[in-house]
């Protein structure tokens, strides 16, 4: 596009969103926002930090850690996306798994299959090096296709360049 005679280039749209829970009733927005907004020509980055990076984690791991704090920390709160529980509602397990039931019936992609979803359309997604270190999780804890870790500052100067800018 041309502006006074000079040529100005056209960037993508940019989304940088923070995803710092493992609640199932927030990644769910999370995925869904970010696939959509990708599938629609956006660049979107995604940084899971505290209990969020907890999504990011493969779901056959089960222990983590190095010291008796990690390794407890881990077996409480588990991370994977097939293993979310609602922050609301949860009811130990009846409430989760009504809401997972009626997003089957009602044909809304599960967490896995949004993840996948989101990284098949290029969604950038950056586990946060602080909380790696906190947890004492390794790279091989998560799931392939991850941006390399990031901290608090390069998040920061990503969400500064962003268009939109969501914290989930």
């Amino acid at each position: 596009m041309a502006e006074d005679g000079v040529e100005v280039e056209e960037r993508a749209k940019r989304l940088a969103m923070v995803c710092w829970s493992s609640d199932l009733d927030r990644v769910w927005p999370t995925l869904i926002l970010a696939s959509t907004a990708a599938a629609s020509g956006l660049e979107v980055d995604v940084f899971f930090t505290f209990w969020g990076l907890r999504v990011l984690q493969r779901n056959d791991k089960r222990v983590t850690g190095t010291n008796w704090m990690q390794k407890a920390e881990s077996l409480v709160d588990r991370g994977g996306t097939d293993h979310l529980k609602l922050g609301k509602i949860h009811f130990g397990g009846a409430g989760t798994s009504m809401i997972k039931k009626l997003a089957k019936q009602y044909k809304v992609a599960s967490p896995t299959e949004l993840f996948e979803m989101a990284t098949a359309v290029g969604v950038r997604m950056h586990p946060c090096q602080m909380t790696m270190d906190l947890y004492g999780l390794k790279p091989e804890d998560f799931v392939d296709g991850l941006q390399p870790s990031l901290g608090a500052a390069s998040f920061i100067d990503m969400a500064a360049k962003a268009d939109i800018t969501l914290f989930i």
